[in-house]
């Protein structure tokens, strides 16, 4: 199915100013094709509250013989501005929307959306990030003491099986070894990395921070961290990790302080939790899990000793010596949210606020896996870590035979199985719910350390990893890439997922396919359509899809199939088919293609 429909979506193609501030005017482009009846366009935008409307002008100067461009410059009066576009034909009229075309006047939840306040970081539009499970991407062999909760394995042991300690394996990943393997990750083209916690806890994954003041000794401590990013500098890879904002571990120096005081008037810490006598251990858990004490912000004092202070967790890894390049912030959607309490919003926006002032150029990533709009209105997270319009509708689209367990796939019932139509529509729904900016500052990924690999998604087959991984590296937002999946590693739940990567053991890596993603990967560093381009999808077909990527001066198109393109006539997977010659073939897969066009 061709899509020829008016288009319009928050690149530079289409706004002059995607962070204007109040009272500036925006130049608004839409593109028609010529086949589209239409005799007037007028933007309906929201003005201190109340609907306008302001036609658009047919710029002559730009029409074709394939489509025609309709501008207008308007005053953004407020900091939050939403609009849509009216296209009439007579008596005849359509909408669109930031979630396509409507054939009814639709509400405003998926206006377009401009925001007049500072812009995400512009850096993170050029880098691929690479996400690295600390334990399990590299060792140094170095011996270090060991505390009681770990249970030694041996890196090279196979995995086979539901692990019995799960947590407490302990495989001795530390950021000596990460450090040893720079040149490899410079070498495939990540320009950022991503790192699940890094903070003593008592578990390897570390979402159980017993301090958030230093490193954990077993990856190092902070002379080791420290020196590893003085590396990372040097190749210029930018670093964020991984921050609970909703809990701690119950061994949490706060925690420890809470319990021995009985009351807060003895201890600020103790207003820091939630006490019930009712609950089996006399606190709140996270998801009732005594292991995680969840955090109230009710408590002032905690704000500040969190994020607002200047010596703060927050603020205190932002800073020199350390510098980070951002946070990842886990379970964001929960944060600051327990039945009656509801302090989210308000925690949220004052987050943003402190990384606006400590160092605006850093990236704020919060993990929110069915993402409420509201989190994403511009104001709170740059973006979220993309599960709800991204990986799960893709898992739906794209399986095949999938070997994954419970809880691989963030559902309780077998992966369902999407078509094209309804997984682009997913897509397009999504991204019709968020400001533009939201969308472009979003995490990515095929899969993380919380669930089934992609490998075993698609059920080994190579060229359907590979089709979504060209889609990860094109589609709008920062590709995240989970340490190994660029080998071809394979896992059916997330502790499987969590493999050690096996550098002695080369023979057992994908190589075609670590190639090939090199080759995305380099693409996607040196485009500027595919970093600060549009989106338009130009065909929706029983199993594949087709969008286009453009700035001025690039239009990278792509094709994503879920069988082999062979299969299809080539008139309606080449550009030609669309009228747009002059592209040439850059990535040719047996289920995905990429050209390109400069000039």
């Amino acid at each position: 199915m061709l899509i020829t429909e008016p288009h319009h979506d928050g690149s530079p193609l289409y706004v002059s100013d995607s962070g204007p501030k109040p009272g500036k005017k925006v130049t608004l482009s839409v593109r028609i094709p010529n086949s589209y009846p239409t005799t007037q366009v007028y933007v309906r935008i929201y003005h201190d509250g109340e609907a306008r409307y302001f036609p658009l002008k047919q710029d002559h100067s730009a029409k074709s013989k394939t489509e025609s461009w309709w501008r207008a410059k308007i005053e953004m009066m407020n900091e939050f501005n939403s609009y849509r576009f009216l296209i009439a034909n007579g008596a005849e009229y359509t909408w669109l929307t930031a979630a396509g075309m409507r054939d009814f006047e639709p509400n405003s939840n998926t206006d377009f959306r401009l925001i007049a306040r500072p812009k995400y970081p512009q850096w993170i539009s050029e880098r691929v990030f690479y996400q690295i499970f600390p334990d399990r991407f590299a060792t140094s062999g170095k011996k270090r003491p060991l505390p009681d909760w770990a249970i030694p394995q041996e890196w090279e042991a196979a995995h086979q099986g539901k692990y019995k300690s799960g947590g407490q394996d302990f495989y001795g990943g530390d950021f000596a070894g990460i450090e040893s393997k720079l040149p490899y990750l410079q070498e495939l083209g990540v320009g950022g990395i991503y790192f699940t916690p890094i903070f003593p806890s008592r578990s390897n994954h570390r979402y159980d921070a017993i301090s958030f003041d230093h490193v954990d000794p077993l990856l190092g401590g902070d002379k080791e961290f420290l020196s590893f990013l003085k590396s990372t500098r040097k190749k210029k890879i930018k670093v964020i990790i991984d921050l609970t904002t909703n809990h701690v571990g119950v061994g949490h120096t706060w925690f420890e302080k809470a319990k021995k005081a009985k009351s807060s008037s003895k201890s600020k810490e103790r207003g820091y939790f939630f006490w019930d006598k009712k609950s089996p251990f006399g606190y709140i858990g996270w998801f009732g899990l005594a292991s995680l004490p969840k955090l109230n912000f009710a408590s002032k004092q905690l704000r500040t000793a969190l994020y607002q202070g200047k010596s703060s967790a927050f603020q205190r890894w932002l800073r020199a010596p350390f510098s980070l390049d951002g946070w990842r912030i886990d379970v964001g959607n929960m944060t600051g949210l327990y039945r009656d309490e509801d302090h989210h919003d308000g925690v949220v926006r004052e987050i943003r606020e402190v990384i606006d002032v400590v160092n605006p150029n850093a990236w704020l990533v919060a993990e929110n896996a069915d993402m409420q709009t509201k989190d994403l209105d511009g104001s709170s997270w740059h973006g979220t870590m993309n599960y709800q319009g991204f990986a799960r509708p893709l898992w739906s689209w794209i399986n095949k035979n999938a070997d994954v367990k419970p809880g691989g796939q963030g559902m309780p019932v077998d992966m369902p199985v999407i078509s094209t139509d309804q997984f682009v529509k997913t897509m397009r729904e999504f991204n019709g719910g968020i400001p533009w900016r939201s969308l472009v500052a979003s995490m990515n990924l095929l899969d993380s350390h919380d669930t089934a690999r992609m490998r075993n998604i698609v059920g080994g087959d190579r060229s359907l990893h590979l089709s979504a991984m060209t889609l990860l590296l094109t589609y709008p937002g920062v590709p995240s890439i989970f340490a190994g999946d660029e080998l071809g590693m394979e896992g059916a739940w997330g502790e499987d997922a969590r493999r050690p990567i096996q550098w002695a053991h080369p023979e057992s890596w994908d190589h075609e396919f670590l190639d090939a993603t090199k080759s995305l990967i380099a693409l996607r560093s040196t485009s500027q359509a595919l970093a600060h381009g549009g989106l338009r999808f130009l065909s929706v077909e029983k199993d594949h899809f087709i969008f286009i990527r453009e700035v001025k001066g690039e239009s990278i198109f792509v094709v994503i199939s879920r069988n082999p393109l062979a299969s299809l006539k080539s008139e309606t997977i080449t550009p030609k088919g669309f009228g747009l010659e002059g592209y040439i073939s850059f990535f040719d897969a047996e289920a995905a293609q990429i050209w390109r066009k400069q000039g």
